[in-house]
């Protein structure tokens, strides 16, 4: 009964931050929301930690400050990084989105990218990632998360390791265009998260991609 009030309370804390959206800008209100839903999953979370009694009022009331405060912004600089991102890409056939806790992303296909079995980046990205290093050069706030995918063929031994080096490709550009190493991070997934279906030509190269994430702390 006590975890059902706490989060329904950490649910009255969204619903205040909903209201409060109507006057609030786009940036404002994406702000607001994350953060709420940050809090309503710390309340959870604290209620199931936090005991009894008390220490579950507790532990419900920490959780959602832990969630409200572990949450990225959506700042202004990120908004205008997201629009110049957008004009640069233009054609290119890279998505730039927000996604859902945000962060700033870039997906982008094998066609722009990498050839398969390749590490090294085609000529088409180099532009992409010019502009892409002057965001983040004006916005020394950020930090960078880059993850290489690849599609199915070939096995583990090779896909993983390449992944990884499709990453480390794409950063060793940016740091080459002025952006601190010490800010981009890199994964390799291998095939193991693809979006498409690799029984098809056009399956497999969607898989085959670098996805690039852009995060901006709410504690930065």
């Amino acid at each position: 009964m006590t975890t059902r009030k706490s989060t329904l309370a950490a649910c009255v804390v969204v619903s205040v931050a909903l209201a409060a959206c109507a006057d609030m800008s786009d940036t404002q209100k994406r702000t607001a929301i994350g953060t709420g839903l940050g809090a309503v999953a710390g309340a959870a979370l604290g209620s199931a930690v936090g005991g009894s009694g008390g220490a579950t009022r507790t532990g419900a009331v920490l959780g959602a400050a832990a969630g409200g405060i572990g949450t990225y912004i959506w700042s202004q600089r990120m908004e205008e990084q997201k629009r110049a991102m957008e004009q640069a890409t233009q054609g290119t056939g890279v998505a730039v989105t927000q996604t859902p806790d945000n962060q700033l992303k870039l997906n982008v296909p094998s066609d722009v990218s990498f050839d398969t079995g390749s590490a090294q980046i085609k000529p088409n990205l180099m532009p992409v990632l010019d502009r892409f290093a002057q965001t983040l050069n004006t916005n020394p706030g950020t930090t960078v998360r880059i993850v290489g995918h690849t599609d199915s063929t070939g096995s583990d031994a090779v896909n993983n390791p390449l992944s990884v080096n499709r990453a480390a490709a794409t950063r060793q550009y940016l740091v080459s265009r002025g952006v601190a190493a010490s800010r981009i991070a890199i994964e390799g997934h291998g095939s193991h998260e693809p979006i498409a279906d690799n029984a098809t030509v056009s399956g497999r190269a969607m898989n085959r991609r670098v996805e690039i994430y852009v995060a901006q702390s709410a504690q930065g």
